[in-house]
């Protein structure tokens, strides 16, 4: 159960050894050179060093828990990094920069960079994660559209967004993202520009093992990219079908419409507004919450945790949101 008196969300000192205690569940070691000797770690002291640096033997180089993890070189106290985390963990439709602001006690623009540090820190990378399904698992798979295109050279200008004037109708004028869940498994969702059968046949074979059995629907994009699997079965939602019995399996693709549907209710009723640029990064938390989810066994304060684990190997500075926000 969460307790806001905790003294990981009170004192920067208690959230500090909090955060030592997941990344150096043995001791501390070097970020700089990977030195791990307690031998060769030297922990300062004095009343001009802050509390928490070590200096490296190997390399002569001075650290702390947070070199080398999205809070390095943050001025915000780490305290309240550690409250972000964990609201933005357990909070199944995700939580806004306005609610963050105004709960943390910090300025709107501080709030929306901490969020979008932390959603770096959930993303989950297909070197990390591993492949999807396997031999006799299930992956569902679909497209989706949400929100309105951006022009890319009027945002670039410093001006408000608008959409895409294509002239066409329907998806032409929406973002395109791709999601792919194992049943009781995994979610993960891609934003492509286009949806075709190459971007949705590079999202598959990037991610899923063709020993895999893949669900659709009817959709064409996926006609010749199952083939490549070990079995592909659809199911006819133009025909109102949406679920078929087959022996023992059922040939749906539930699951990934209730996994999109958390994701829109998260954007229109917290969310509200999310640039084009950063869609991959609320894509990324989304998922991270989906597979960490209560189904699985998994505690709040556990998510907390993993979160904090992630953010170690991964850095974010406000220039990069930026350059991306005016790509």
């Amino acid at each position: 159960m969460f307790d806001l008196t905790n003294e990981i969300y009170q004192d920067a000192n208690k959230a500090r050894e909090h955060l030592e205690a997941i990344h150096w569940p043995h001791g501390p070691n070097c970020p700089h050179c990977g030195n791990a000797d307690p031998k060769r770690i030297t922990k300062l002291k004095g009343k001009s060093t802050r509390p928490g640096v070590f200096k490296c033997n190997e390399c002569r180089k001075p650290f702390s828990v947070t070199v080398g993890t999205v809070f390095e070189r943050s001025k915000i106290p780490l305290n309240k990094w550690v409250l972000a985390t964990h609201l933005m963990a357990a909070s199944k439709k995700g939580m806004s920069a306005h609610q963050l602001h105004r709960m943390l006690g910090v300025t709107y623009k501080t709030a929306w960079f901490m969020a979008h540090r932390i959603r770096e820190a959930m993303q989950e990378t297909n070197n990390d994660a591993g492949p999807m399904g396997g031999e006799g698992k299930t992956i569902e798979a679909d497209e989706m559209y949400h929100g309105k295109r951006e022009t890319p050279r009027q945002y670039a200008r410093g001006r408000k967004p608008n959409p895409v004037k294509s002239g066409k109708a329907g998806g032409a004028q929406k973002r395109v993202i791709v999601g792919l869940v194992e049943r009781g498994g995994k979610a993960r969702m891609f934003h492509v520009n286009n949806a075709t059968k190459a971007s949705v046949r590079d999202v598959l074979v990037r991610n899923v093992s063709r020993d895999t059995t893949l669900y659709t629907d009817e959709s064409r994009l996926y006609t010749d990219t199952g083939k490549e699997y070990a079995d592909h079965r659809t199911v006819k939602h133009s025909a109102k079908e949406y679920a078929r019995r087959e022996g023992e399996t059922v040939v749906h693709t539930n699951t990934i419409e209730n996994v999109f549907s958390v994701f829109k209710r998260g954007m229109v009723g917290v969310y509200q507004h999310c640039g084009e640029a950063h869609l991959h990064r609320y894509l990324a938390e989304f998922d991270f919450r989906y597979n960490r989810r209560s189904a699985l066994k998994v505690s709040d304060a556990e998510r907390a945790e993993d979160c904090l684990r992630m953010a170690r190997g991964k850095r974010l500075t406000y220039r990069r949101i930026d350059e991306a926000a005016h790509a």
